[in-house]
């Protein structure tokens, strides 16, 4: 019985031992990538002349929810988990003066479609609304350690590939109470509808000179945040401090708290130029 014991505890030391060499999944805030030039030289011009840009003081956004998932997660996301990242985004934008009404969410089971890398497919089969309204696709095997990837507003005709491509693409299991550790309040569909409004990452640039992200609030920031440090100064020769509470960082979701005055105008100003009406 003593050997017996002796094994046991043996087993019990290798397995969690085992466990613990397990390093735990590490994932990529984002895969939006640089914006085109025309969207640069518009925020930029944005930020030198702020007044010639109209932007509406509310903006209430039609929104539509397609969960795609594979066989084997069938189930994976539900309906409240799909209204608390609902009640998120609303709580994310609403000191900004944006909100979302959910017009319908719809569930599809599909393997290919489920892995972000059949757009083309799946994007006209089920997309709804006019440019104006958002799309989010909650994909239950986005790869690669993906969290999100978005596309920026652009001149678009209805019916076009361009129309159809946009949206965003969201790890499923990063809606709130979802099995993303760290990434699993909501955050990720919060940054990544920032990238659909036209905002930039704070670190724009990766660089301490230039314009940054050209939003006149946020500081210059020449790196990502990971995780959710009490402070970081990337550009210590440069004003303030980095924003790891931004949305547009890439911080965990519990360090999200903020956008700046100045990005709610810009959402404002871009989806005046690119979405409103269209």
């Amino acid at each position: 019985m003593y050997a017996t014991l002796r094994s046991l505890a043996w087993y019990a030391l290798w397995a969690s031992t085992a466990l613990a060499a397990v390093p735990a999944q590490k994932y990529t805030r984002c895969g939006t990538g640089t914006p085109a030039p025309e969207l640069l030289a518009a925020a930029q011009s944005m930020r030198l002349d702020p007044e010639a840009y109209a932007a509406a003081a509310t903006l209430n956004i039609n929104t539509y929810f397609h969960v795609v998932t594979s066989a084997a997660k069938q189930g994976s996301v539900t309906q409240t988990q799909l209204n608390n990242q609902l009640a998120y985004m609303n709580r994310s934008y609403g000191p900004s003066g944006i909100g979302f009404t959910l017009i319908s969410s719809d569930f599809t089971v599909n393997d290919r479609w489920a892995t972000g890398t059949y757009d083309t497919e799946m994007k006209p089969a089920l997309r709804k609304g006019t440019y104006q309204d958002l799309n989010v696709y909650f994909l239950s095997d986005l790869g690669g350690g993906l969290l999100g990837i978005c596309n920026f507003p652009q001149n678009v005709s209805p019916g076009t590939a361009n129309f159809y491509r946009d949206g965003c693409n969201v790890l499923a299991q990063s809606v709130p109470g979802g099995t993303v550790a760290n990434y699993n309040l909501g955050g990720t569909a919060t940054h990544e509808i920032g990238h659909w409004f036209g905002l930039f990452h704070v670190f724009q640039g990766s660089s301490c000179s230039g314009q940054g992200d050209s939003v006149s609030d946020t500081p210059l920031q020449s790196t990502p945040t990971d995780g959710c440090p009490a402070s970081k100064d990337s550009c210590p020769k440069a004003a303030g401090l980095d924003s790891i509470n931004n949305y547009m960082d890439y911080s965990y979701d519990v360090c999200y708290t903020q956008f700046t005055p100045a990005q709610a105008t810009r959402a404002k100003q871009m989806f005046a130029m690119y979405r409103a009406g269209k």
